[in-house]
């Protein structure tokens, strides 16, 4: 069998496609000896999503070949995915040009999915340098980003000194919100030096809306307008990061 692997929560692995499905309609696992990767950008090129999940985040990982393609639709894994039961294992499958998904718990069930013959270029990881970087639970900036939207469609991230200020505006009205380390509501924060950069909040709500439930913590990093990245660690080693091209100001 050229590849097998079995990820030990199959809730958290629907989490995960759920993420990736909010910004990229199909798109193709590689994976090696060292894990799984996926890379790829939505369709209009504003986000891209970078997926690194090592073989040590799965309960088996086998890999006879040394270079794999699974191309996924990712609406349709995630249908088989909303069927599993807490406490179930997701297995994976690859053979015959079909990933076979198993949900196994009190009872085993099995869907199969025709791999997708994918051609896209191979994208390099974005070269961006950052000023401001902070990390902080995702909950807190989930929480920032639907309250944000209650008055615009996009928001500032303002790294200053000793705070990020994240604030949106329009004719409906203002919203501000203001994170630190001395009140808490940063774990990390460093600055560089200030910077300030405005982003679609419809792709942020998404983004955010579904990754928080990977992982407890986000790290955000930007710079003056440049991309917003969003990193979520994930239990094993992984990591899901988030690009997302800024909102010029005129």
């Amino acid at each position: 069998m050229p590849l097998r692997f079995e990820f030990p929560d199959a809730r958290d692995w629907r989490y995960l496609i759920e993420s990736l499905e909010t910004i990229i309609e199909e798109a193709n696992f590689v994976a090696d000896s060292e894990g799984l990767r996926l890379r790829a950008l939505d369709p209009s090129r504003i986000a891209m999503v970078d997926l690194f999940l090592p073989r040590e985040s799965f309960t088996t990982y086998e890999i006879d070949e040394e270079q794999m393609r699974i191309g996924v639709n990712f609406e349709d894994f995630n249908k088989i995915l909303k069927r599993a039961k807490a406490q179930d294992k997701v297995l994976c499958k690859v053979e015959g040009g079909r990933l076979r998904v198993t949900l196994a718990g009190k009872a085993e069930r099995t869907f199969s999915l025709p791999l997708l013959d994918i051609v896209g270029e191979e994208l390099p990881v974005p070269r961006v340098s950052f000023d401001v970087m902070a990390k902080m639970v995702s909950d807190t900036l989930r929480d920032a980003v639907k309250e944000a939207g209650l008055v615009s469609d996009s928001v500032k991230f303002i790294g200053e000194e000793r705070e990020l200020k994240v604030e949106a505006r329009s004719d409906k009205g203002e919203w501000e919100a203001i994170f630190s380390l001395e009140k808490g509501s940063l774990i990390e924060y460093e600055v560089k030096q200030p910077a300030q950069s405005s982003y679609s909040l419809t792709y942020l709500d998404d983004i955010i809306g579904k990754a928080y439930r990977i992982s407890d913590l986000v790290t955000v990093e930007f710079s003056t307008n440049k991309p917003v990245c969003l990193t979520f660690d994930i239990a094993g080693g992984g990591t899901l990061k988030f690009f997302l091209a800024p909102r010029l100001e005129s």
